[in-house]
């Protein structure tokens, strides 16, 4: 009995030395201009080099061109807004036309707007927003209605309306966009009534974060707290600087986001790990003790955002984003490819290093533009 003891404890020793030596990357993790552009291009041009695996106009490959196109901006190389345009060009800068009608609705399918607004604001061709403008038109004459309780089938998917949290990532930040190209306030009204129907639904006021959606009321993770998933909520978390960027100073509605925005940063900054990453549960890590990268990367940019902008104070903030990111550059393998980033899915779930996502790179991309701005204000 001793000996298989011994045994157990020596195979438990070596499987932690081993994910210990995986961890080791071989990009630099100093704070530096230099090499943070480094393991960024190498993380940018290893996505561009590698098939798309999801239909280009949709949710995934959109939260890829949102990080691919804020990593542009700070890359000093027009190659990847050309990227982008390229596959925007490729879809006549239409949005992702769903066959079932009542899925002009679903977030998911006009997030590429995010993408298309941003080139339209470097190349200045009215083209490229036309179609998503039209498509927010629709809806507005004809908005969804009904329950935001979640439910989903084979047949059907409640996503008419805002109704699990990702979506606040996905749709509001195209609608503050064309809200921002146009002047028009309307878009505006129509986010902010969308936007806090959904958190006053799925916001818990307590714990300051998001429910997936309905579903997960009742739920418990195996240590008894309440299930908070960490995708879910970095993608609301990155989704706030977008809105609080975007609005008008004077936008009546303005500091309700700002609220929720720092009541939020409050609550992930005491939740992160001595290690520096985030967990797919939030508060159950030891369920699921591997680190998960799209969630870090998203807190890490939206905290980021705040330390530059003047929202979160560099003193208390600064810490956690340069443990983050350090966390985050150990992620990824020597040719650029990003792991531990968590497969499709709603709820926390067990991550590898083997595991990447393009999403996961969006988000990687825009921590990493964030802090080169860091550095370049002299903050960092």
């Amino acid at each position: 009995m001793r000996k298989y003891i011994l045994l157990t404890i020596m195979l438990m020793s070596s499987v932690s030395l081993f994910s210990q030596e995986k961890m080791v990357s071989s990009f630099s993790d100093e704070l530096n201009t230099a090499d943070i552009k480094k393991v960024c291009k190498a993380v940018a041009d290893w996505q561009i080099r590698t098939p798309l695996l999801h239909n280009t106009g949709d949710w995934t490959n959109a939260a890829l061109y949102a990080g691919m196109v804020e990593w542009a901006k700070v890359a000093g190389d027009d190659t990847y807004f050309e990227w982008v345009k390229g596959i925007g060009e490729s879809k006549s800068w239409s949005y992702n036309i769903p066959e079932n009608p009542l899925d002009q609705y679903h977030a998911d399918n006009y997030c590429i707007g995010q993408a298309y607004i941003e080139l339209y604001r470097k190349y200045k061709d009215k083209k490229m927003i036309q179609p998503i403008k039209d498509h927010l038109d629709q809806i507005l004459k004809e908005p969804a209605t009904g329950s935001l309780e979640f439910l989903y089938t084979d047949k059907y998917w409640s996503t008419q309306r805002w109704s699990w949290c990702d979506a606040l990532f996905m749709g509001p930040t195209v609608w503050v966009r064309i809200a921002k190209e146009t002047g028009k306030k309307k878009y505006l009204d129509f986010m902010y009534q969308e936007y806090k129907a959904t958190t006053d639904y799925l916001y818990d006021k307590d714990e300051h974060l998001y429910y997936r959606d309905s579903r997960y009321f009742p739920m418990k993770e195996a240590n008894g707290k309440k299930i908070f998933w960490g995708r879910g909520n970095g993608w609301v978390f990155a989704g706030l600087p977008v809105i609080i960027r975007e609005v008008p100073v004077k936008y009546e509605q303005k500091d309700y986001f700002v609220t929720i925005y720092k009541d939020m940063a409050a609550k992930i900054l005491s939740l992160q790990s001595a290690d520096g990453f985030w967990h797919a549960s939030l508060l159950d890590p030891a369920s699921y003790p591997n680190p998960e990268m799209s969630a870090t990367a998203f807190f890490v940019y939206g905290m980021a955002w705040g330390v530059n902008n003047g929202y979160l104070d560099k003193e208390k903030y600064l810490p956690a984003i340069v443990k983050g990111w350090k966390s985050m550059i150990s992620s990824v393998w020597p040719d650029g490819k990003v792991g531990f980033i968590q497969p499709i899915g709603a709820d926390p779930k067990s991550v590898t290093r083997d595991m990447t996502e393009v999403y996961g790179v969006g988000g990687f991309l825009m921590a990493g533009a964030e802090i080169t701005r860091l550095i370049d204000k002299g903050i960092l």
